[in-house]
């Protein structure tokens, strides 16, 4: 065996786990839900249907309760907001299955022997209902519950589980806040492009690193180390 190839067997075996979100990542429900929560606010709120469809996008990564907060922050029709957004999503979550080309990278990755994840903003049981009529096996799959949600919570949580360091954890996401919150946890990020772009990725965080399609991804982690 050459040292080149030694130290790419080296890199490969350093990352143990992946991590996915799920919404944009796993599944294509980002536009349905921008959809949904722009004509929310702007029925609530009054606001123009473009200009919340966009503050949708540029706070996803956190629940939509959350980002309510930060769109308009301490407004009493928060609530009833979230609660009529997380009622009307649910159509367009079922609608959806695994891909073929997620249900790949799924496969490939478990076939090289890393640990595989879902990390995501929805409720734990709405993910749990999902994954369970799926085919495809994961290690965790993670939702929001009270007092845990994607982010810290749940990379401290499957480090505890699988045993691992952070450094040992690869989190992948379509959000720009998905890059901030496994930077902010030490965890090595990849960006999937679709929410947003390359450079938006590379513009937030310089030398970020980006899939357009997920079976891309199992090429890509030993140059990650």
């Amino acid at each position: 065996m050459s040292a080149v190839e030694n130290q790419n067997m080296y890199k490969a075996d350093h990352i143990k786990a992946v991590i996915f979100d799920f919404d944009g990542t796993l599944v294509d429900t980002m536009q349905s839900f921008a959809d949904t929560a722009a004509d929310v606010m702007a029925t609530r709120y009054d606001v123009q249907f473009d200009w919340a469809r966009q503050r949708y996008l540029d706070t996803s990564g956190i629940p939509f309760f959350q980002q309510l907060e930060v769109i308009f922050p301490n407004d009493q029709r928060n609530e009833e907001a979230a609660n009529e957004f997380e009622q009307r999503k649910l159509d367009a979550f079922f609608d959806e299955s695994f891909p073929s080309d997620v249900v790949q990278t799924i496969t490939r990755l478990r076939e090289l022997g890393y640990a595989v994840a879902i990390s995501s903003n929805n409720f734990q049981e709405l993910i749990d209902q999902f994954v369970n009529r799926e085919s495809l096996h994961f290690d965790a799959a993670l939702g929001c519950r009270e007092n845990f949600f994607k982010g810290k919570d749940h990379f401290t949580h499957l480090q505890a589980a699988l045993q691992l360091s952070a450094d040992q954890l690869l989190f992948v996401g379509d959000s720009l806040m998905d890059e901030v919150r496994a930077r902010e946890n030490g965890v090595r990020f990849v960006g999937k492009t679709g929410t947003f772009d390359a450079q938006a990725f590379e513009s937030a965080q310089p030398g970020t690193r980006t899939v357009h399609l997920l079976s891309e991804l199992p090429a890509l982690i030993p140059d990650l180390v």
